[in-house]
């Protein structure tokens, strides 16, 4: 494992009680920092962070509901000053062609993927500029560069996600905070389970390195974007997809 230098700094991680943001927990932790995990599921994210150890603490809060976003971030800022933002919680919604995709499981796709991740960007940067230092990395996908069938809202939501990250990049780049984010392709996690197996091996069949993304890998990249190395890419994308999107 290679060093990556976290230490004395202070990350909110989105989803951060399974998958890639556990994973991305367990990375900055290795690295020296502490980490704040931000989930929905209270009693996940307890169990998780007593799992962390010490330099993990949880709040419960949904990122589609802009009033607990607003309250976890002033109860996390009241605990420590933050350094990074990892935007990792989201859903992949059902597989389904458009015209026939519920509006109702659209409009959650989005709620989720989009605005929450727009909600926990709008309170948290104003926290940053004032300290003139900062961090976001957003998960975003593939599937936002190349538009999976049968994954419109997904595909539609990640594609969003970066340009989100490119227009907030632009719009801090005179400051200390830099926003990029990652887009992988398929990581193994139990996003998995909203999957049909066919999806599944159709994500397979575009990977050229023939293998899915490990949530360790994901979390190495997405760390480093959380380091102060990381100091001259901003409103960036950087490619997990084993050659799947190398543009």
């Amino acid at each position: 494992m290679n060093q990556l230098d976290m230490a004395g700094r202070h990350t909110v991680i989105t989803g951060g009680a399974t998958g890639l943001g556990y994973a991305i927990a367990q990375r900055v932790l290795a690295s020296g920092g502490s980490v704040t995990l931000w989930d929905r599921d209270a009693a996940g994210a307890a169990k998780a962070s007593a799992a962390l150890g010490g330099q993990a603490r949880w709040v419960a809060v949904d990122v589609a509901d802009h009033a607990s976003v607003a309250a976890a971030t002033r109860q996390t800022v009241a605990q420590a000053p933050v350094d990074a933002l990892v935007n990792s919680a989201g859903i992949t919604g059902p597989n389904m062609k458009v015209w026939e995709y519920p509006v109702d499981a659209w409009a959650q796709v989005m709620q989720v993927n989009l605005n929450g991740l727009f909600y926990c960007c709008r309170e948290l940067v104003p926290h940053m500029r004032e300290r003139n230092y900062g961090r976001i990395v957003n998960i975003a996908s593939v599937a936002g560069k190349d538009g999976n069938p049968n994954a419109s809202a997904y595909s539609a939501s990640k594609a969003a996600v970066m340009a989100l990250t490119k227009s907030l990049g632009k719009e801090l780049a005179d400051t200390g905070v830099r926003v990029n984010c990652v887009t992988p392709a398929a990581v193994k996690t139990a996003i998995f389970d909203q999957m049909k197996p066919e999806h599944i091996q159709f994500m397979l069949s575009k990977i050229p390195m023939g293998r899915f993304g490990t949530p360790e890998e994901v979390a190495a990249m997405v760390t480093w974007l959380c380091t102060e190395d990381c100091s001259f890419s901003t409103g960036a994308v950087f490619d997990l997809s084993g050659g799947r999107s190398t543009y």
